[in-house]
């Protein structure tokens, strides 16, 4: 028996229709079996003759067709019956990391600086919510003029390539910059960041952006000291970040996060944990993942550890596989 999966695409159509073709016959429009009460979801029953399709959204309007944006999106069934898609019809030559924001910690008495990545598309397609990633060091992230050595992690482009190979969900991406990261990422100075990040900059980006809530699409991540705080971070508050990502990080180095996962409750959080070898904090993350395999996280599942050969403490190296933790948490199916 054929199995028929249901593509739901979904956009704020003002004109014309929304078609769909298929690679069976890229030359074929397949018209909607059904459209929602408001106008906004397009639903077309895609019969499967093969254990993958690839397919993509047409806007047509008068003569002219449009094909969504980006790389053809990808069937595969896997048990699913359905799958929902937000394209875009238009070129987006924004730059959405290129806004540097300020944002007063303490009163006024501190400030730090905000990047915020979100992905191409977004201001045309406005029915799409996403997940949150707050990155640390935020400096390193997006250009080499700010970043440590001139090497940026390009979380950009490797989101971007995510996308195209319909490996993630789409993310929004906040690069915070520290004040002082050998006291922000460090205790007790990461309780007072950590309150920053919790009353001021979470609060601020959701006002401002279309994201998802909840601890489940809300994650942190960093490297080295930044690995540290991220780490924290969920460990302290679990029912906001479900999700961290720390690579390379310097535990039991300024933090007591080891004595603490051996005696308090384990949360409900899942963890990415990585290393290079040798001199790469190897020892300490191997020890981390086995207490928390100790306190009953599933490896795998609930905590991922790599370790990478020959890998160095910086820029470079975490920036080769960052794409590892986006693909963890918010990987698709």
């Amino acid at each position: 028996m054929k199995q028929v999966m249901t593509i739901a695409v979904h956009y704020p159509l003002a004109e014309g229709e929304i078609l769909l073709r298929t690679d069976r016959d890229w030359n074929r429009n397949q018209k909607p079996d059904r459209v929602s009460a408001d106008g906004a979801v397009f639903e077309f029953d895609l019969e499967m003759t093969k254990p993958y399709q690839y397919y993509k959204p047409l806007l047509h309007q008068g003569e002219v067709y449009c094909w969504s944006q980006g790389e053809n999106y990808l069937a595969l069934p896997n048990g699913k019956e359905r799958q929902d898609i937000y394209p875009h019809f238009f070129a987006d030559t924004s730059c959405s990391v290129c806004n540097l924001n300020f944002l007063s910690a303490e009163g006024g008495k501190r400030q730090h600086a905000v990047r915020v990545f979100y992905p191409p598309g977004y201001a045309e397609n406005t029915l799409e919510h996403y997940p949150v990633v707050y990155m640390q060091d935020g400096q390193n992230l997006f250009f080499p003029d700010e970043a440590f050595a001139g090497h940026e992690w390009g979380i950009d482009e490797t989101l971007g390539i995510l996308s195209g190979m319909n490996l993630i969900r789409k993310v929004i991406v906040v690069g915070v910059y520290p004040q002082d990261r050998m006291v922000d990422y460090t205790q007790t100075g990461y309780e007072r960041y950590g309150r920053f990040l919790l009353e001021e900059v979470k609060p601020w980006v959701e006002q401002r952006y279309r994201t998802l809530t909840g601890p489940a699409n809300t994650a942190v991540m960093g490297s080295s000291l930044g690995g540290v705080v991220s780490f924290y971070l969920a460990w302290q508050h679990p029912e906001v970040f479900g999700h961290a990502g720390c690579l390379s990080s310097t535990f039991g180095f300024r933090d007591n996060l080891m004595e603490r996962v051996q005696a308090e409750e384990r949360r409900p959080i899942r963890l990415y944990l990585d290393s290079g070898w040798p001199r790469d904090n190897y020892e300490v993350t191997r020890r981390m993942r086995n207490l928390l395999l100790e306190r009953g996280f599933v490896d795998g599942e609930d905590v991922l550890y790599l370790a990478f050969p020959y890998a160095q403490h910086n820029e470079a190296s975490w920036s080769m596989r960052a794409h590892i933790p986006f693909q963890h948490f918010f990987g698709t199916p």
